[in-house]
């Protein structure tokens, strides 16, 4: 079996560039790996998770304990005790221990502790929405780890690569997948889309290398390289194919599983879970007109940097409405005031936020797009009368069905759009 699937993975090193790692692959396919690289093997950058704090959800309402973290004792324990504990985590995908698993072991224990206290405290913010993900497509639900080496949870990670969002998306590879990016918006930042996404792409690679090793070192560096690793070693097995993979990815898995073992286990280290003041539940608005978080701002009291931080996606603080229906997410006590200020969110200082011919245009999209109901005209009724009941304006009802007069006929309809 090993040697049949050593032989398909070598008949599909073409469909690297069909199956591109959701990071770098694009650029890691062409790493040319001739002989094994003995060069230092080097693990995801772990900087990211001391920067955490800039995350704006941990410093408005995640707090470390200093006593706990500053006066803990940093317990070691021998090779045999880790080994247990890796073979009691509750995984389908193989947790093995060894030198490179408690290197990175230690990195989250012992040098990056204040990080993994404000990741304990932020995982549970987004665990629903990976969990949720993965087990749509009946993939291993210890993957929902992935994003904290990935991004360190930060909505707006963004590599020297060009990957971006927690799951750290490539322009192609997220294209690929439904992500769209243009100028107002981009999906790799919405936390729901890109999960959906990276589930479906690991179900790919999955698909393809029947081993999850290889699925994750593939998401990592693109199916190309596992396969040129593959095709030199010889061999399909992770830790044999090892030295022929690049430096990076040589250090991705091993992370991997030393955070699946951190995450479970942190009370054994003596680390506390960073609390949290306040845990706000969201809601969210489907928005199918063009909206300006100043607008939101303004009209409804909502903070622009709460807007930005819990809508990450919507560059230039623009929800693109008109271009397809989006989704604004708020604290659910703040969503009543957003529903409260009603078609006012809408035209409030419409002319500051799209000024001039644009708000003409995007009216003119927010009409074409907006739903309707159709009124069948009764004897008797007037055209103020319907206004009124539909809480609009005769002017408006006037031109939506292109009227010129206020005379109506009984029998005829009208198109009453929701505002």
């Amino acid at each position: 079996m090993t040697r049949l699937r050593y032989c398909l993975s070598v008949l599909l090193l073409g469909l690297g560039t069909l199956f591109p790692g959701g990071r770098a692959a694009g650029q890691g396919d062409t790493t040319a790996l001739a002989a094994p690289d003995t060069s230092a093997t080097v693990f995801p950058d772990l900087a990211v998770l001391d920067s955490i704090v800039q995350n704006w959800y941990v410093s408005h309402y995640l707090k470390i304990n200093e006593d706990c973290l500053s006066g803990a004792e940093i317990p070691d324990f021998p090779d045999s005790v880790y080994r247990k504990r890796m073979e009691s985590l509750p995984t389908v995908i193989k947790m093995p221990y060894n030198a490179e698993v408690r290197s990175a072991i230690d990195l989250y224990t012992v040098k990056m502790r204040r990080g993994t206290s404000y990741i304990l405290g932020l995982f549970p913010l987004y665990e629903g929405i990976f969990v949720e993900s993965l087990m749509k497509y009946g993939l291993p639900v210890e993957l929902k780890y992935l994003p904290v080496i990935e991004s360190a949870l930060k909505p707006k990670a963004y590599s020297r690569a060009g990957a971006a969002g927690m799951w750290q998306f490539i322009y192609s590879t997220g294209s690929k997948y439904g992500l769209a990016v243009n100028s107002l918006i981009d999906d790799r930042y919405d936390v729901r889309m890109a999960s959906d996404a990276a589930a479906r792409h690991f179900k790919d690679l999955y698909d393809i290398f029947h081993d999850w090793d290889l699925a994750i070192s593939a998401y990592n560096c693109g199916a190309g390289n596992v396969n040129k690793a593959i095709m030199r070693s010889g061999s399909t097995d992770f830790w044999k194919m090892y030295p022929y993979l690049p430096a990076e990815t040589r250090g991705y898995l091993p992370a991997f599983i030393a955070i699946n073992y951190v995450m479970t286990y942190y009370r054994e280290h003596n680390i506390c879970p960073a609390s949290a003041s306040i845990s706000p539940a969201t809601d969210t608005l489907h928005i199918r007109r063009n909206l300006h978080f100043g607008q939101l701002s303004e009209l409804c009291g909502i903070p622009m940097e709460e807007l930005q931080a819990y809508n990450p996606q919507y560059i230039n603080d623009i929800i693109p409405g008109a271009y397809r229906e989006c989704v604004l997410t708020l604290p659910t006590h703040e969503i009543l005031a957003t529903i409260m200020g009603g078609d006012s969110v809408y035209t409030h200082n419409i002319e500051k936020y799209f000024p001039q011919s644009r708000a003409r245009v995007i009216d003119d999209e927010m009409t074409n797009r907006r739903t309707y109901v159709t009124h069948k005209i009764k004897s008797g009724e007037t055209l103020s009368g319907i206004a009124a009941r539909y809480h609009t304006t005769v002017k408006n009802i006037k031109s939506w069905n292109n009227m010129t007069s206020d005379k109506i006929r009984a029998g005829k309809t009208l198109k009453i759009y929701n505002r």
